[in-house]
């Protein structure tokens, strides 16, 4: 009986191991936010809306990195949800890419910047 139940545990053990998990891009809002960018870790936050086609041109990308830089986290703010957010941090065009370390923006990048533009900025603070 001991053996069945050590079986099971090692099935799932190894299931868990072996999946491949995508990584986590945080939506963030006015409750969550602040929180999100007040450690150590790096944060890259995505200005977006849904009717930006340049922010929906940027997303497979911003998901590609998110992936690759593990060092570095990744999140999204809807502007058109979270506009206090946006005006705290003086965002005016979108897509805007802000970098935050301890709560606080240490970088930025504005409009579509492709792959090479957020690679660089995602590679600076990985």
């Amino acid at each position: 009986m001991a053996d069945e139940e050590l079986e099971k545990i090692m099935k799932k053990k190894l299931a868990e191991m072996t999946t491949h998990k995508e990584p986590e891009i945080l939506e963030l809002n006015d409750t969550n936010f602040d929180k999100a960018i007040g450690d150590e870790t790096p944060v890259i936050v995505d200005f977006w809306a849904t009717w930006c086609g340049p922010c929906q041109f940027m997303l497979p990308i911003f998901t590609r990195l998110a992936k690759k830089y593990k060092t570095v986290r990744f999140a999204r703010v809807n502007v058109d949800d979270a506009q206090g957010i946006s005006q705290r941090y003086e965002v005016y065009a979108i897509p805007t890419f802000v970098v935050f370390k301890n709560g606080k923006p240490v970088d930025k990048a504005v409009g579509a910047v492709g792959e090479p533009g957020l690679h660089m900025l995602a590679q600076k603070y990985a």
